[in-house]
């Protein structure tokens, strides 16, 4: 094992890569670990992810170099009748986090700052949570780590119900605070616009993450014979294709 630092400062390429990771290890085993192509796709998704972005092949790659020499990531180099170079986190290994940890690490990696009631509804393919009591007993046990607090709880914001919670293994926590704050004001103050309901929007991601699901399993079970098509392009949100 490598020893980890004090503070790990993932970039916004390494954040984004380790969730896809801990979240398809959890929704998707069969496939998992990941080819480069699917871990691209999978960093590319329209649905569950904030901000949505644009990665090539390229900076997922050497993403995944520089997390290999954090400590935080294996590459699992093709054996005998394979064809391509896989990827898989080893971040909860680092971190000695259960699979309950590990679905609020992913969660908050992959979608940011969070309340405790989206946090329950959007961890439910990761993890079976009896409700939000015990969502939020992981969360202080997370913060109160003495040897790495891995998650903060940020003050509520103007405009908010309820306080959300941050992860703090990606760089510059207190801006991202700052702009969480921000963020929420802004949106509160939108005039002319009803509020989706955050329950029903999760429930259609939920639907699309499912279906992304059985065709990365049908892609899989074709050998990657089939190219999927370019996401930004389509306006889809393709499963990953692996070999």
């Amino acid at each position: 094992m490598v020893d980890l630092p004090d503070e790990l400062e993932l970039s916004d390429p390494q954040t984004r890569v380790l969730g896809c990771l801990l979240e398809k290890q959890a929704t998707t085993p069969d496939a998992y670990p990941l080819t480069l192509k699917a871990l691209t796709t999978a960093c590319n998704q329209t649905s569950s992810r904030d901000p949505v972005v644009d990665y090539d092949a390229n900076l997922v790659e050497t993403t995944c170099q520089a997390l290999k020499a954090k400590g935080l990531l294996r590459i699992v180099h093709p054996a005998s009748g394979e064809r391509a170079t896989k990827y898989r986190q080893i971040l909860d290994e680092q971190l000695g986090l259960d699979a309950a940890e590990k679905a609020i690490i992913a969660v908050l990696l992959l979608r940011g700052a969070q309340t405790v009631p989206e946090l329950r509804s959007r961890t439910e393919r990761l993890h079976a949570f009896a409700g939000q009591e015990e969502v939020e007993s992981v969360l202080v046990a997370l913060a109160a780590r003495t040897d790495r607090p891995l998650v903060r709880l940020l003050e509520r914001a103007a405009g908010q119900r309820e306080a959300r919670w941050m992860q703090l293994l990606q760089h510059d926590a207190d801006g991202r605070a700052e702009a969480a704050a921000t963020a929420t004001t802004a949106s509160s103050g939108a005039p002319g616009r009803a509020a989706a309901s955050p329950g029903r929007v999760d429930e259609l991601e939920a639907r699309v993450e499912a279906l992304e699901g059985r065709l990365s399993q049908l892609v899989a079970a074709l050998d990657g014979l089939v190219e999927l098509p370019d996401p930004v392009q389509q306006g889809a949100d393709p499963s990953p294709a692996t070999d």
